[in-house]
């Protein structure tokens, strides 16, 4: 469904990316917060109120994941639709990035070698851009940013949703009105099926969400990682195949790279997950160990690729893609 995004968007038209924007996040915490008063699940708001530095953090979190899908809908309804599928490809090694230069991560040699190559593709779009990339390296950052910030939050997927469309609703409910005002509004003005696919914009945030968390619960990190690779080809296939977008051989040639860095950090996270797996069969204590092996003194941890639009790595299953 994230990779199937792209076709929706241009449906919206002759609404702009602004006003798709606002209505995405007030039709967003209508549809939330309907699930969650079915499920029952409202203790988590009177602990949250109570904690200042979690509301802040959720706010920074609601600008910048605005950011992150303000740029994607206009880069889809402006004919970027291939720039920003490389946003999504890149933002893992982004994210690993941001691990070592803010949370002092150490990484293995394989990360280091794939974030050199991931730099190295940039550079390349470059020259291919004639510009650098702004509009992957947007998404990229501002999705890697959103990670960050989640993962000092750590709120469930659902609920931190809730907590970020309802600091965005008042200011996007405020906008609508004030086109609305100006008679710019396209909502009500369009026909009925316009005003609908508007409203489905909360729908369309919310279902792969939905879906997302369950599966999280359901497949393996490192199959989830895995998956999560297919939003950005399938966004890059419509870009080529259904937009017609340009692909000269410098764009080619910059994309290889991202792909090959994107390899090696695969197969690192693969390699790291079996290894650890190995060592803990070895653990004394541990069904299938073998006496007299010492237990590892600590296990890799092990971040799968960063989806796109799942969340990235150590963000909390559920966070909203483009």
């Amino acid at each position: 469904m994230w990779g199937l995004v792209p076709l929706f968007w241009p449906l919206l038209k002759p609404a702009d990316a602004i006003e798709i924007l606002a209505h995405r996040m007030v039709w967003s915490l209508g549809l939330v917060a309907i699930v969650l008063l079915v499920m029952g699940r409202w203790a988590w708001i009177s602990a949250l109120v109570r904690q200042p530095r979690r509301l802040g953090l959720i706010a920074l979190a609601a600008v910048v994941i605005t950011v992150n899908w303000g740029v994607y809908i206009w880069s889809v309804n402006s004919g970027h639709v291939v720039e920003a599928s490389l946003g999504y490809f890149i933002n893992p090694l982004v994210t690993i990035a941001m691990g070592v230069l803010i949370l002092k991560e150490r990484l293995r040699r394989a990360q280091w070698i794939a974030v050199g190559i991931g730099a190295a593709s940039v550079t390349v779009l470059t020259v291919g851009y004639g510009q650098p990339p702004w509009i992957s390296l947007t998404l990229a950052f501002s999705f890697a940013t959103y990670g960050l910030v989640k993962k000092k939050v750590n709120l469930g997927g659902l609920e931190s949703l809730a907590a970020e469309t309802a600091v965005q609703f008042l200011p996007a409910l405020a906008y609508l009105l004030w086109l609305g005002g100006q008679g710019r509004a396209t909502f009500g003005n369009e026909g009925a099926g316009h005003a609908a696919l508007l409203a489905a914009t909360g729908v369309v945030t919310a279902i792969p969400l939905i879906c997302f968390g369950g599966a999280a619960i359901r497949v393996p990190l490192s199959t989830l990682g895995l998956l999560q690779y297919l939003a950005p080809v399938f966004q890059f296939l419509l870009g080529i195949v259904y937009f017609h977008e340009e692909m000269p051989p410098e764009r080619w040639a910059g994309f290889a790279l991202v792909w090959l860095a994107l390899t090696i950090l695969t197969w690192d996270a693969l390699h790291t997950t079996h290894r650890a797996r190995r060592d803990l069969s070895s653990t004394p204590g541990v069904p299938g160990a073998t006496p007299g092996v010492a237990p590892p003194a600590s296990l890799p941890a092990v971040a799968p690729p960063a989806p796109l639009p799942g969340p990235a790595p150590g963000v909390t299953p559920g966070v909203p893609r483009g």
